[in-house]
């Protein structure tokens, strides 16, 4: 079995036990590319999705565990991944916060939504963007439709577990942002707030907050 720090070496995790209120807590890491079917250079910071599906079963099966924390700093990455782990996420029956510390992009958003309450740093961002695929991709309907399918998976997912609109979202989505070669949106702290995709901007405190509030309601 494999202790503590080697459980934050391998897969970002870590059971918060020594608090006062006498709470289990698993906390997760989501940071970097979040790696699917295929692997990222050796180079790039990646959170392995076949790595955190066991994690939230576990939460989700053990009674010893009370709650989950999920630290989300990631670029986004596998659209179908990314999904599966937030499917996940939503499913767990126990209380889970998510806390956005200096990114959460593309696949990120919905996998922040995700939990009960997500809560976003002062400075941290999220980002909407269109689908986009990496490698030649072929300019015929069936792939439009193909990138329009991935899309309304995303937007309806986003939207059924946050306080924004799919119409909403997708005008985000297809909105020149602030890079001139890109298209989206940028929200960064407040502004998550306001379009309904953080319930509120806080820290680890908050979270933490929140989570043991949400435990002792169970």
């Amino acid at each position: 079995m494999q202790n503590q720090g080697e459980s934050i070496i391998e897969f970002g995790q870590e059971f918060l036990k020594n608090n006062a209120a006498g709470d289990c807590i698993l906390f997760l890491t989501v940071i970097g590319e979040i790696e699917g079917y295929e692997l990222a250079n050796e180079r790039t910071k990646t959170t392995k999705y076949e790595h955190l599906l066991p994690l939230l079963a576990r939460a989700q099966d053990d009674e010893a565990v009370d709650g989950v924390l999920l630290l989300i700093n990631t670029v986004g990455g596998d659209c179908s991944c990314g999904l599966a782990v937030a499917e996940m996420v939503a499913s767990i029956q126990k209380p889970v916060v998510s806390l956005i510390i200096g990114d959460s992009h593309s696949i990120g958003v919905p996998l922040s939504v995700a939990s009960d309450h997500t809560i976003i740093a002062p400075t941290a961002t999220m980002l909407i963007h269109p689908v986009r695929l990496n490698g030649t991709v072929i300019g015929a309907p069936q792939t439009f439709e193909y990138f329009k399918l991935i899309q309304d998976r995303i937007l309806d997912f986003t939207a059924s577990h946050s306080r924004a609109k799919k119409k909403d979202l997708e005008e985000m989505m297809l909105r020149k942002g602030i890079m001139a070669k890109d298209l989206g949106t940028i929200l960064v702290g407040e502004d998550a707030v306001d379009v309904g995709l953080a319930d509120e901007v806080g820290g680890i405190s908050d979270a933490l907050r929140w989570l043991h509030s949400a435990i002792s309601r169970a």
